[in-house]
């Protein structure tokens, strides 16, 4: 989760949707919460999305700290 993602006053947000979100637990709930295939699969996607914007971050932080001998690649 990055800082923006805090601050920004976004209702289309993925890493948090109202809608689905039934974590919440009651004293009766005395049995261990178990995922569906639907919630499995967002989760899976979100972590696909992470792993892109870690990628797209770090090649723009090297592109940023090379040396200045290196010739941008194009």
């Amino acid at each position: 989760m990055q800082l923006k993602d805090i601050f920004e006053n976004n209702n289309e947000n993925p890493l948090q949707n109202v809608k689905h979100d039934n974590s919440r637990a009651e004293i009766d709930d005395t049995r261990k919460t178990r995922l569906t295939l639907e919630q499995i699969n967002r989760l899976r996607l979100l972590n696909d999305v992470k792993i892109i914007e870690y990628n797209k971050e770090i090649t723009a932080v090297k592109s940023q700290f090379k040396p200045a001998g290196e010739a941008a690649p194009v």
